[in-house]
């Protein structure tokens, strides 16, 4: 295996973890010392509570909830990783910054922590992302992904008190957005040199009903080049008459 393959297959399952054990580490550090940081979540409209924006994410006010993102997230992130890796941090970074800043916006009076918004943002992200790109792999990643998760829209309504819906709402919008303005930035699996070598689609009938992106195409045009008659062609017939 090369070593850039390697560093590649390494980040994809290496940050999910760090990012996992670190908002585990600072509930341990709570927990651990007696502290409480639940102050510093997103406080909306006040200029104290704009530092929640960057430090909501990693804050959660009990075991509970912190093991309910703690799934989500990992999986989310992974498969972020994994199918967009050249744009997995601008999405991330970004989309803590972006769905914090609205949450700050939109939200009601309260310390709004937890990393149920960024959960959000690549939920959205990647169901949309892969809606838009018509890859069949990422379409196939974006219904897996509503159905893991697609109960998740409901929370993006005031329906369970204590629960912060309009960073859920906020992470919605920002995934959405960016699935929008990365449009062009579409994942190409890379086919293994044994795919590349085994067939040929100019070859294989079969392989031709499918464009580059491994779509299926239903019709295909016709060819251009028709069999018609050839004026430089000669046609002798022999006959022989059958002996009795």
């Amino acid at each position: 295996m090369q070593d850039e393959q390697f560093k590649y297959s390494t980040s994809v399952i290496l940050y999910p973890i760090v990012f996992v054990l670190l908002i585990w580490i600072v509930f341990w550090a709570e927990v651990r010392f007696g502290i409480n940081l639940n102050s510093f979540g997103v406080y909306p409209r006040t200029i104290q509570g704009l530092r929640g924006i960057i430090m909501s994410p990693f804050i959660h006010g009990s075991i509970d909830h912190l093991y309910h993102n703690t799934i989500p997230l990992f999986i989310l992130s992974l498969a972020l990783f994994y199918f967009y890796n050249k744009i997995a941090w601008r999405v991330i970074l970004i989309g803590i910054l972006l769905s914090g800043f609205l949450t700050w916006i939109i939200g009601r009076p309260a310390n709004h922590i937890g990393a149920s918004g960024l959960i959000y943002v690549l939920v959205s992200f990647t169901f949309f992302k892969g809606i838009f790109a018509k890859h069949y792999r990422l379409i196939a990643l974006s219904l897996l992904v509503i159905f893991l998760y697609g109960s998740m829209i409901w929370y993006v309504f005031p329906v369970k008190d204590g629960m912060s819906w309009e960073g859920h709402l906020s992470g919605l919008i920002t995934g959405l957005l960016f699935a929008v303005l990365f449009n062009k930035t579409i994942a190409k699996p890379k086919k293994y040199e044994w795919e590349q070598e085994s067939y040929n689609e100019e070859e294989d009938p079969f392989l031709k009903h499918f464009d580059e992106n491994g779509n299926f195409i239903e019709t295909m045009e016709e060819s251009t080049e028709e069999i018609g008659e050839r004026k430089d062609l000669d046609i002798n017939y022999i006959f022989k008459k059958k002996s009795d």
